[in-house]
């Protein structure tokens, strides 16, 4: 690595760390809301953990997409799904603005660095090999564990989460069977929720 990546390398991670500020809807048992970079790190655990039972699954790369699924939202913040929904009403994506994010983020990093990250994103959004859709549903099974986990405000839609991201967490046994106990947890919340 010579002296213009390096500065290029400082540079980016430098703009990587609003990822640290950047909140997401989620909310911690601590009341405080998730960063985008305390979802990722979660994200990263649960793969580390649960790849050996997908032997198909290469865990480094696995492991790589999942550290960089959520990097452009360092520039625009992170789009809650519910909002997701009525952009894609409007003909709009959070994946066109979250690409665009990170091209501009990258924009500092050598060409082939650049690159690798954004051909890992871009397997992301496709879901089209294994680490890629193992990455997806996992994103979106940590997403509902913060949910439920979570010192979520009043009128918290729990009710939501029982239909998010559902084909993403079809197909796949294990996958299934941790989705099953989520949304018995998601539906004790709710329950809970109504009662208090």
């Amino acid at each position: 690595m010579d002296a213009s990546q390096i500065h290029g390398t400082l540079e980016f991670l430098r703009a990587a760390e609003r990822l640290k500020g950047a909140h997401r809807s989620a909310y911690l048992s601590s009341g405080e809301q998730e960063s985008v970079a305390e979802h990722t790190w979660r994200l990263c655990l649960l793969a580390m953990l649960v790849a050996p039972a997908f032997p198909e699954v290469r865990v480094e790369r696995l492991l790589r997409i999942c550290i960089i699924h959520d990097l452009g939202e360092a520039i625009s913040g992170d789009i809650p799904a519910p909002e997701q929904a009525r952009l894609a009403q409007r003909g709009q994506t959070k994946a066109g603005q979250e690409r665009r994010d990170l091209l501009e983020l990258a924009e500092p990093l050598a060409p082939a660095q650049r690159e690798e990250l954004v051909a890992l994103w871009d397997e992301y959004e496709a879901a089209t090999t294994p680490e890629a859709r193992l990455a997806k549903a996992l994103d979106k099974l940590e997403t509902i564990l913060q949910h439920n986990q979570g010192a979520n405000p009043p009128d918290f839609d729990y009710a939501f989460n029982l239909e998010y991201a559902r084909a993403a967490t079809t197909g796949e046994p294990l996958v299934e069977r941790i989705r099953a106990i989520l949304d018995d947890e998601t539906k004790a919340r709710a329950a809970g929720a109504r009662g208090s």
